[in-house]
């Protein structure tokens, strides 16, 4: 057998005769994804007046098929940022590719423009919510361009220029906008507004506290779990605020129960 790395368990090429590699050959059209295959269903946010709250379930759907059940769709990106991913689970890991280049650039080129006879990095300036949101609505442009859109929405939350809690959405086309509360798939119909209700506008922003905007999420993600047939009960919740992102990736829906539903008239035999 030829050992070599390139070569690993085909013949020897000096006694049977050079192999054929014919089909490494890539002469086909461009190939681009045509639509999503393993997708995750809502991504729900709100902003507080210190920060801002974010959930997503942990399940990953084949179609309609429950396949992965502990896929995290929360993205931290430095000690300020995080991104939701609604969509599809394997442009998502792309995107988390890509993100984790840019911050080790980042962050390269901070501590390299630092003096070299001082160890204070702490003043030095990195990318915030903002500027990451801009970036990730080129991102997504450029590839709608090219006609090789990545079928994701995102979510980016955390604090702006101002130092203002920052929320803010871009989506395959690399369409984006900015609202006090915002939710991707299903959670857009079905949490909108139970949110809406606590923050109308921007200015309802200032008077809404950590524990209440934490509670409506979890009543948000309590309602996509019975109403929504692409969610389950265990999810992720982050809270952004100026002390940093408080991230917990294994939380799990409390009291859910399916015991109402034999009180439900209409159906089998229930008599409206």
């Amino acid at each position: 057998m030829n050992h070599l790395p390139q070569a690993w368990g085909r013949p020897r090429d000096d006694v049977y005769g050079a192999y054929d590699h014919s089909y490494f050959q890539t002469s086909g059209p461009k190939q681009s994804t045509q639509q999503p295959i393993v997708t995750g269903t809502s991504v729900i946010a709100i902003k507080f007046k210190d920060g801002v709250v974010i959930a997503t379930d942990n399940l990953a759907s084949y179609g309609s098929l429950a396949r992965f059940t502990d896929v995290k769709r929360l993205r931290q990106f430095n000690k300020s940022t995080i991104l939701g991913f609604g969509g599809d689970v394997s442009d998502m890991q792309y995107l988390d590719r890509l993100l984790l280049s840019l911050a080790i650039r980042e962050n390269y080129s901070s501590y390299s423009s630092a003096s070299d006879d001082t160890d204070d990095t702490s003043n030095l300036e990195s990318l915030n919510a903002k500027n990451l949101h801009t970036y990730m609505s080129k991102v997504m442009y450029r590839r709608r361009s090219d006609f090789n859109p990545l079928w994701n929405q995102i979510l980016v939350a955390g604090f702006g220029n101002d130092e203002k809690p920052f929320l803010a959405s871009v989506d395959l086309l690399g369409t984006t906008f900015s609202s006090p509360s915002l939710a991707t798939g299903f959670g857009a119909h079905l949490a909108q507004p139970i949110m809406r209700k606590v923050v109308p506008d921007e200015a309802s922003v200032a008077n809404l506290d950590k524990e209440t905007a934490v509670q409506t999420i979890r009543d948000c993600m309590k309602v996509l779990f019975y109403r929504d047939a692409r969610s389950m009960d265990k999810y992720s919740i982050a809270v952004v605020t100026k002390d940093g992102i408080d991230l917990k990736e294994d939380e799990k829906l409390e009291n859910q129960s399916w015991a109402f539903a034999d009180r439900i008239k209409g159906y089998g035999t229930q008599v409206v």
